[in-house]
């Protein structure tokens, strides 16, 4: 079956090449305009371009700030298993996006998916594509949205961490994308998508990013059931400044990543980057405020995760409120999230290990909404007013974007689970959940020497 599944992605990997080599004459050529005078002008903008290949990496590097932000938190048996995972997302992912996700996600149709014309990159290339970005080559685009696609799957690994089969995780990590993330992805950001065409505001990734991922997130959590030996009450990071590192990398990748959906060296990619990092700081001291007030104490810990929560509830409003609306936003992400973590989680029960429905779940619901309450016009002429700037309607159209995004993420990621669990156990049995995922999955033991 291994040698099947090899051969298989070898196959696609060589027709994709063809057509590619077929089309890069075709792409080549269509980077300049002719105008009146006869000389030939660039459709590419250098200074766009060269801010979006830096929000590439910088969005990039948040996968592996992610791994260090759950792997700290995890026990020590099990920090290379998390790791693992995030690393491979970045591997795997990448090769569904350029043989089929990109063009299910984004080519242009008005179905379930995108269109099929971009099935292994065919047609994309240095030429600009207008309808998603006029300044920029396609290929800088696709790439762009790939760290995307790999990051949002990544997220939902908090939820089972420590208990999950490596190989029904990768399993579970491609038919996801594939069933899940590309298809809301259409519907959102996509030419022909049926929410984006409703009006849907989503600059950065609420409902396709942090809501897709923190619904499976929970169901995840409530049909793999809670870990050995759990009992309501978090299990101690065994490396916070591990996780504080991630929080760092995961901060500073979110500049790419809110900014760089601006598709351009502008001010609005500078006005997005603002009210970020607004958010974030707000809401770290707000979540640090809290634990003072109810736990007598504030924590790094508790810090950084409203800091995440922050980041994750500005990301769908980033490009259409104010620095204002931004604090506000970041004061409401600690309060809420605390609450679903710190009061909501333990009273229900369930083990949602890292919290990823909590914070990211939650703080997307949140943020969806409040971009329906706070959009400006006068910030972002692209989109729309929310309700607070005399347009109530937008936030009723922001009430069904996260309603839709809801349902078909949960019911569709419960599916997916149980059909891999029936031919293959998704949990490791329990002796390996004992002695822990890195020597049961990996043989591999990220400490030699033991305190």
């Amino acid at each position: 079956m291994k040698r099947v599944a090899l051969w298989a992605v070898l196959l696609c990997l060589i027709g994709a090449g063809i057509c590619w080599a077929e089309e890069a004459a075709n792409q080549t050529g269509a980077v300049a305009a002719i105008q009146p005078d006869g000389q030939a002008k660039s459709l590419i903008d250098t200074g766009d371009t060269a801010w979006m290949l830096i929000s590439i990496a910088l969005v990039m590097l948040m996968t592996p700030g992610l791994a260090f932000f759950y792997g700290g938190m995890v026990r020590r048996k099990n920090v290379l298993g998390v790791l693992m995972q995030c690393f491979i997302v970045l591997g795997v992912i990448t090769a569904q996006w350029i043989l089929f996700g990109y063009s299910l996600s984004f080519a242009p149709g008005k179905g379930f998916w995108g269109g099929f014309d971009w099935l292994g990159l065919c047609g994309v290339g240095a030429a600009p594509f207008k309808e998603y970005a006029a300044t920029i080559p396609h290929e800088a685009f696709m790439i762009f949205q790939a760290m995307f696609a790999v990051i949002t799957p990544a997220l939902i690994i908090g939820a089972f961490a420590e208990r999950m089969k490596f190989s029904a995780f990768l399993i579970f990590t491609v038919l996801w994308a594939t069933f899940v993330y590309d298809p809301v992805c259409h519907w959102i950001w996509g030419v022909g998508g049926w929410l984006k065409d409703m009006g849907v505001l989503d600059f950065a990734g609420g409902a396709v990013v942090h809501i897709n991922a923190g619904m499976a997130a929970l169901v995840t959590a409530l049909v793999i059931g809670k870990r050995t030996g759990y009992a309501n009450k978090p299990v101690s990071p065994h490396n916070l400044p591990f996780t504080v590192l991630g929080t760092a990398l995961l901060w500073f990748g979110w500049f790419g990543f809110n900014a760089g959906s601006a598709l351009g060296a502008n001010g609005l990619a500078v006005h997005t980057l603002v009210v970020t990092h607004t958010s974030a700081a707000i809401a770290g001291i707000t979540w640090a405020a809290l634990e003072w007030i109810f736990n007598e104490k504030p924590t790094i810990f508790g810090t950084i995760t409203g800091s995440i929560a922050g980041l994750a509830t500005i990301t769908p409003a980033s490009g259409f409120v104010t620095v204002f609306a931004a604090a506000v936003i970041g004061f409401l992400a600690s309060v809420v999230c605390y609450v679903s973590v710190a009061i909501v989680k333990p009273k229900l029960g369930y083990d949602d290990s890292l919290d990823a429905f909590g914070v990211h779940g939650v703080g997307g619901i949140l943020g969806m909404l409040a971009t329906g309450l706070f959009a400006s016009k006068a910030v972002n002429p692209a989109g729309a007013d929310g309700l607070f700037y005399g347009n109530p309607k937008q936030f009723l159209i922001q009430l069904v974007g996260v309603g839709v995004t809801v349902v078909y993420s949960f019911v569709v990621s419960y599916i997916i689970y149980k059909i891999i669990d029936v031919f293959m156990k998704v949990r490791v049995p329990e002796r390996d959940e004992t002695i822990g995922l890195d020597l049961t999955q990996h043989h591999e033991n990220a400490y030699t020497i033991l305190e």
